[in-house]
C-alpha cells in the first residue's frame, strides 16, 4: 500500500480512537435509587427528590464528577419495601449504574442491602436507623444523625426520656406503641433500654399491623392503664390515625409524642393543626438563628420555590436538607478519591470530614454518623391550620439537646390538647 494512503488510514483510525474515548469520557456518572413517589411516604420522598436534583443541576454547572456530567437514575419504589430487592438488581445489573444511594427510610434500605452487599458496591443511605448495626458493612454509610450503629436505636429516643427524667416529679410509668415494621422495632428497642435506665415501668407494650386504620382501640387500651408518659413509633399515615385518635378519646397523661414520623412535614402539620398542641416528638433539623446559616438559607429558597411548583412540602424542613448534604458528600468523596471504585471512594468517606449545608459531618467505623444531633420538641399555640405558623419553628419549643434548648416542658398534655 503506498505511504500517502497508509498515512491517511492512520490517521482515520487516530480520529476514531480519540473521538470514541471523547465520547466515552462524556458518558454521565450515574447515581441510581429508589425513591418514594407514590404510597404512604411519597410525600417526603418527593421532597427528597426534589433536593437531589437541586444538587445534581448544581455539580453539573459546576462540571459535574471526574470531567463527566451526573445523571439521577431513580424509580418509584411505592413506600413498598418488597418492591426494593428487584428495583436495586436492576439498576445494578441492567442500568449498570457507577454509584447507589438508597431510598427514604429503614424499612426500604433493609431489603436493598444484601443486593448492594452481593455486588460489593457503595452505599448511602437516607434516614436507615441502626441498620448497620445488623449488617456490618464496610461499604455502608448512613445519613441520619443518630449517631454510631451500636447507640443509634437508643439516640433516637433519647431526648424524650431525658425529658421524661426531669419532669417533676419524673414519670414513673410508660406505655409504647408502634407499627410492626422494621424502623419502628428498632426504634422501640432503643426506647425500651432508654425507660430501664430512666426508672420507667413499662406497663403497656405492643405493635401494630401497618394495615391499621382504625387507632382508637388501641388508644383506649392505653388509656385504661394510666400511663404517666406514652412513646409512639410510627409511620406518617399511622402518626395521623394516632394523633386524632389521641382527640376521640380524650387522653389523659402527662407526656404523650416520641418517634412518630410525618410530624415534621408541613403537609401533616397543617393537617393536624391545633390537635399537634402538647405533643413531644423528635425531629433531625429546626431552623434556629444557629443552624440558618447562609448555605442553608439559600437552599431553602430554592426548594420552597421548587417545592410550590410542585405541590410538594413547602417548608422542607426535614428530609430535603439532608437529601442534598447526602449528595454533597458523596460527590465530595467521588472528586476526593479520584475514581469511581466503591472500595476507594468507601476509604475516602472514613477518611474525611465533609462540609454541607447541615455543616460538618464524619463516619465513625460503623459508617453512621460520630455524633448523634436529634432534637426533641414540643408543638405549642398552633392555631388553625395556617402554613406560616410554622414557618422558621415558631411553633415548636425545642426541649432536647440542652445546648439548644429554647424553653422548657409545659405539661400535662391532658390539659394542653384538650
Amino acid at each position: 500500500m503506498p505511504r500517502a494512503v497508509l498515512l491517511r488510514v492512520f490517521a482515520v483510525v487516530a480520529a476514531l480512537s480519540l473521538g470514541g474515548a471523547g465520547a466515552r469520557a462524556a458518558d454521565p456518572v450515574t447515581i441510581g435509587f429508589g425513591m418514594a413517589l407514590t404510597g404512604q411516604i411519597a410525600a417526603t420522598g418527593r421532597s427528597a427528590l426534589i433536593a437531589m436534583k437541586l444538587w445534581e443541576d448544581d455539580i453539573n454547572k459546576a462540571g459535574g464528577l471526574l470531567g463527566r456530567p451526573v445523571k439521577l437514575v431513580y424509580y418509584d419504589d411505592q413506600s413498598t419495601p418488597s418492591s426494593v430487592p428487584a428495583l436495586y438488581t436492576k439498576l445494578l445489573d441492567v442500568d449498570k449504574v457507577d454509584l447507589v444511594v438508597s431510598g427514604y427510610g429503614t424499612n426500604v434500605t433493609v431489603p436493598a442491602m444484601p443486593v448492594v452487599m452481593e455486588h460489593k458496591r457503595l452505599f448511602m443511605t437516607l434516614f436507615a436507623l441502626g441498620v448497620n448495626a445488623d449488617f456490618k458493612y464496610d461499604r455502608f454509610f448512613g445519613m441520619i444523625p443518630a449517631g454510631p450503629s451500636a447507640s443509634a436505636r437508643r439516640a433516637y429516643s433519647k431526648g424524650f426520656f431525658e425529658t421524661a427524667r426531669t419532669m417533676t416529679p419524673p414519670a414513673k410509668t410508660l406505655a409504647i406503641v408502634g407499627t410492626d415494621a422494621e424502623a419502628s422495632r428498632n426504634a422501640i428497642e432503643g426506647a425500651l433500654d432508654n425507660a430501664k435506665e430512666a426508672g420507667l415501668q413499662v406497663i403497656y407494650n405492643q405493635s401494630y399491623p401497618p394495615t391499621t386504620n382504625d387507632f382508637s382501640p388501641i388508644i383506649r387500651a392505653i388509656q385504661a392503664r394510666h400511663p404517666d408518659a406514652i412513646y409512639f413509633a410510627s409511620y406518617p399515615g399511622d402518626s395521623v390515625g394516632l394523633v386524632n385518635a389521641l382527640h376521640e378519646v380524650g387522653m389523659k397523661a402527662r407526656l404523650v409524642g416520641g418517634n412518630m414520623v410525618g410530624l415534621q412535614t408541613t403537609s401533616i402539620k397543617t393537617q393536624l393543626g391545633p390537635k399537634l398542641n402538647g405533643l413531644v416528638n423528635y425531629n433531625f433539623w429546626v431552623p434556629t438563628p444557629t443552624t440558618l446559616t447562609p448555605e442553608m438559607v439559600a437552599f431553602l429558597d430554592r426548594y420552597q420555590a421548587e417545592a410550590t411548583k410542585q405541590g410538594v412540602d413547602p417548608l422542607g424542613y426535614y428530609l430535603p436538607p439532608f437529601a442534598y448534604a447526602e449528595m454533597q458528600i458523596l460527590g465530595e468523596a467521588v472528586k476526593g478519591a479520584g475514581t469511581l471504585d466503591d472500595d476507594k471512594v468507601a476509604a475516602y468517606l472514613h477518611a474525611h470530614s465533609f462540609h454541607t449545608i447541615l455543616g460538618d459531618i464524619s463516619f465513625g467505623a460503623d459508617g453512621d454518623w460520630k455524633v448523634a444531633k436529634i432534637v426533641f420538641e414540643q408543638f405549642h399555640d398552633v392555631k388553625g391550620n395556617d402554613v406560616e405558623q410554622f414557618r422558621g419553628g415558631k411553633a415548636e419549643t425545642i426541649l432536647e439537646p440542652a445546648a439548644m434548648r429554647s424553653g422548657t416542658l409545659v405539661e400535662p398534655y391532658s390539659d394542653i390538647a384538650h
